[in-house]
């Protein structure tokens, strides 16, 4: 008899089965590991550049009391000269006739934080010149954090020095309430991050160190003088309307009555909002400006 074949031996063998690998599962997990090395690079830049800052400023040792004597002249010397000749009406946030050094201690803490916030930006002129912000801005990070991060920094030894100089004041009799110390340090925050930025962008077109003060002529004291930090605005507008209407517009006028109303725990919402708006504004601009490709500082870096 004929054996009968197996069909079976012939029969393909079937398939191994084959591992399927997750790839989206994988690149989630590669951009979860790179957002978090992102992160950690951008906390320790952050930590090295305050630490910089910190120990720039414990090294220059006259720099507090260099940025303690013009405020401290204006409230001891000049406000006394000008009790007599400026008198002051009730205006919001105040409840009752106050004396002239009452009005401009939030006017000379925005003087502290105007002077402190370009005389940080000065330091980015000598870095340039030294070479050292070539250095900070070839970090694998983005520009316009390695800036957020000179602006915070500085901001904080403004503030720092805006403290110092409430606690003089205090002592020399013109005082706030606790809450209200608490309440002026977003409000002083905010206004040194406004002027800060401003420097930033004023640093971001000077080539030299030696025309930087030129800049802050034309800069720091127009602006100061063009406030409220001195003067209310209604006493401007018994001046010149005109010269009120220019003091209204000025961004640092309302970071100054921001931290006015702040002082006395209320909120001034029109100083809030075009402080911050200028703050997005001169930020953006020194963004643009720290640019190598389109900013101003193309070819200078």
């Amino acid at each position: 008899m004929n054996a009968v074949p197996d069909w079976d031996a012939f029969a393909p063998n079937p398939p191994k089965t084959l591992n399927v690998v997750d790839t989206d599962g994988l690149n989630r997990d590669a951009q979860g590991r790179a957002a978090l090395a992102f992160f950690h690079c951008a906390i320790v830049a952050l930590s090295a550049i305050l630490q910089r800052e910190a120990l720039r400023f414990l090294g220059q040792r006259g720099r507090l009391l260099a940025a303690l004597v013009r405020p401290l002249v204006w409230l001891i010397v000049f406000a006394a000269g000008f009790r007599a000749a400026l008198g002051l009406s009730i205006t919001p946030p105040y409840q009752t006739y106050i004396t002239y050094e009452i009005y401009i201690v939030p006017g000379l803490v925005g003087m502290i934080l105007l002077f402190n916030g370009m005389q940080s930006s000065l330091s980015l002129v000598y870095d340039r010149e030294m070479g050292s912000m070539r250095l900070l801005l070839t970090a694998p990070l983005p520009r316009w954090w390695l800036l957020t991060c000179k602006l915070v920094a500085g901001s904080l030894i403004s503030v720092l020095q805006a403290y110092v100089f409430l606690a003089v004041a205090a002592a020399w009799g013109v005082r706030f309430s606790p809450g209200g110390y608490l309440a002026a340090f977003p409000a002083i925050m905010l206004g040194a991050l406004m002027v800060g930025a401003l420097g930033l962008v004023l640093s971001s077109f000077i080539r030299q160190l030696e025309n930087f003060a030129g800049v802050m002529n034309f800069v720091i004291f127009p602006v100061f003088f063009l406030s409220s930090a001195l003067y209310p605005l209604w006493k401007m507008a018994e001046a010149s309307p005109r010269l009120r209407d220019i003091c209204a517009i000025n961004p640092f006028t309302h970071a100054v009555e921001l931290i006015r109303f702040a002082l006395y725990t209320k909120l001034d919402s029109l100083g809030l909002a075009v402080t911050i708006a200028a703050l997005a504004v001169f930020g953006a601009a020194a963004i643009w400006g720290y640019d190598p490709a389109r900013g101003l500082a193309a070819r200078r870096i």
